[in-house]
């Protein structure tokens, strides 16, 4: 993989390089002069990520070895999982990817020697599913509580989890409530998600923690700040 890479840009390898969180963080990021690594699984979408500024390299996480992923994210400074199966996907993958690529994804960064570490789980991990819940959502949630279980026992990982809200493709607001759970319910846009990891990158505070984050009365920086 050939690259330019300048001196002082921070080199942040994304997994699900196309979905909407990931595409907000990277223009985020090549804005403020770092370098986003676009990990793809279809390669028609190269083109997209590579206009908002990502370096696109095409991975299939559900059937890439540790090995081949850690080729990927060697040389970067975080990594970042904003994989998901995606709505309308079925239980099964509800496993492959939001469990088994994020351990993957995990996995390949410790071989790699990226510490810092930020995963995008949901509101609801770690809680047993509401009644009445379907078994798709279920196993969604299941899923991400397994991923999270599995990042709170590395220890060569500077990991931090955080959990969205409700998501939305509302403009940003760029205030929102950032905390650790218990947390009300609540709604957060895309945007602001990607706001609050670009602000997480560098704040040392965050690590170790799993973060709850929804819209609210704080400014971004001061709701990061804060922790």
């Amino acid at each position: 993989m050939t690259e330019h890479r300048s001196v002082d840009e921070r080199r942040v390898a994304i997994a699900g390089g196309h979905g909407k969180i990931a595409q907000h963080l990277t223009f985020l990021l090549a804005g403020h002069g770092d370098r986003p690594i676009a990990l793809i699984r279809n390669p028609a979408h190269e083109g997209a990520v590579r206009t908002l500024g990502a370096f696109p390299v095409v991975v299939d996480l559900e059937s890439a070895t540790v090995d081949e992923v850690a080729k990927v994210l060697a040389g970067s400074d975080v990594a970042v999982f904003a994989a998901g199966a995606g709505p309308g996907s079925g239980i099964s993958r509800k496993d492959t990817v939001d469990r088994a690529a994020a351990i993957l994804f995990a996995d390949a960064a410790e071989k790699a020697g990226v510490r810092r570490f930020i995963q995008i789980s949901a509101m609801g991990a770690g809680e047993p599913a509401p009644a009445g819940t379907d078994d798709v959502f279920a196993s969604y949630l299941e899923a991400k509580t397994a991923a999270e279980e599995d990042l709170r026992g590395r220890t060569k990982l500077d990991w931090t989890i955080l959990r969205p809200g409700l998501l939305t493709d509302d403009d940003p607001s760029g205030e929102v409530t950032l905390a650790e759970p218990p947390v009300s319910r609540g709604a957060v846009t895309r945007a602001d998600v990607a706001a609050v990891i670009e602000a997480l990158i560098d704040a040392p505070a965050s690590i170790g923690k799993t973060l709850v984050l929804t819209s609210g009365p704080d400014l971004i920086r001061d709701a990061v700040d804060a922790l």
